[in-house]
């Protein structure tokens, strides 16, 4: 973790050392950077109406993930370097998300948010390269909570990468488009897996025809695997958001991936997951969304069950929120999820019902530290 941070502002430093020797080509590398501290806070509670046996509801999420208890869910505080030329991001975390999302990860590296840095190739200046531990390309839906439409995330944003660790290859030619193509450690990981030396790859396209209308197009191909039991994985994710109404917007999205099922076979297990999502906004203190999803994983690829139909579930939830000011928001929701089999813990034997209510309250700052 010392070693990450002590090369990122290495490289900071270098990044502004060179500045008058670049300037001489290009006089807007003179402007000063523009430096912000931002942070966030997410507490949360929820009542599992199974009411499980462990703190810990359900193995397959990873956001707002305990019963019966009051806590943090993310906490992030993050600095952040902002040029015509060059930008860089340095976020620390801690809280329940931290903990169950990033075990994979050894050590301190789980306390690591975002470390990154990113150049400008052009004097256009729409080609970047970024490098790091990046927020990841794929879905609508991100770790912090108030960006997201609902306070829980959909089962296609938990079971897909909240944060990747790579390079970013960014060609945005016009305000409607843009183009990005990714070599990764891995699904979600960053530190590559012990015995894998096989890189991921990945791509994006954004398009947005009109204000009101965004589409994406995000695909990921690698393993997840050693060398020695290696099957190649393949997935994509599509969705579109739509400002229907100055009120009302909706989200569809769908994700389909396939994995080999042994090394070198010719079979392949699928894996999808459709959505759709509503938001109403009565005014600027008070909105809310429904939320209709299922997710198919047959063969237990990403989410394991054991049981003889794997997993199949759908799910519906009900959100309403309520912002007193910008920064602060209050969220209310229900949600219920159905299963094929039964998977849900409960105190006796399993259910394939689960309804919890959960609540939250998060704050979110930014503050230029320069002027």
């Amino acid at each position: 973790m010392r070693a990450v941070i002590a090369i990122f502002f290495l490289y900071i430093v270098m990044l502004l050392s060179t500045k008058e020797a670049v300037a001489q080509s290009d006089t807007t590398n003179t402007k000063a950077p523009k430096i912000t501290l931002s942070g966030f806070a997410d507490v949360f509670y929820v009542y599992d109406f199974n009411q499980p046996q462990g703190i810990q509801r359900q193995a397959f999420l990873f956001n707002h993930n305990r019963h019966n208890e009051l806590n943090l869910n993310l906490g992030f505080i993050k600095l952040g370097l902002e040029h015509a030329k060059y930008r860089a991001n340095l976020g620390l975390q801690t809280g329940t998300y931290a903990n169950d999302n990033y075990d994979a990860e050894p050590g301190l590296l789980k306390g690591l948010f975002e470390a990154n840095i990113g150049l400008s190739l052009n004097k256009k200046n729409n080609l970047w390269l970024d490098a790091g531990v990046l927020p990841s390309y794929i879905g609508f839906e991100s770790a912090i909570s108030t960006d997201n439409w609902t306070m829980t995330r959909s089962l296609l944003a938990e079971n897909s990468p909240y944060f990747l660790a790579g390079s970013k290859l960014t060609y945005k030619p016009s305000d409607k488009l843009e183009i990005a193509g990714f070599i990764l450690n891995g699904w979600q990981r960053i530190q590559r897996l012990k015995g894998n030396s096989m890189p991921s790859f990945g791509t994006q396209l954004k398009y947005s025809p009109i204000k009101k209308i965004s589409l994406n197009w995000s695909t990921f191909m690698g393993t997840d695997d050693p060398d020695s039991l290696r099957r190649m994985r393949y997935f994509n994710n599509f969705f579109g958001q739509f400002q229907c109404t100055e009120r009302f917007g909706l989200i569809v999205g769908f994700d389909i991936g396939t994995q080999q099922r042994t090394k070198n076979s010719s079979v392949y297990d699928i894996w999808f997951s459709p959505v759709i999502i509503g938001q109403f906004v009565f005014n600027d203190n008070w909105k809310s969304a429904i939320r209709a999803e299922y997710y198919q994983d047959e063969t237990g690829i990403i989410i394991p069950t054991g049981t003889i139909n794997g997993f199949r579930t759908s799910g519906l939830s009900l959100n309403l929120d309520y912002s007193p000011t910008q920064n602060i928001m209050c969220r209310l929701e229900g949600r219920w999820l159905n299963s094929k089999d039964e998977i849900f813990e409960t105190k006796t034997t399993p259910t394939n019902n689960n309804f919890i209510i959960g609540t939250s309250i998060t704050i979110k700052f930014s503050e230029p530290l320069t002027k």
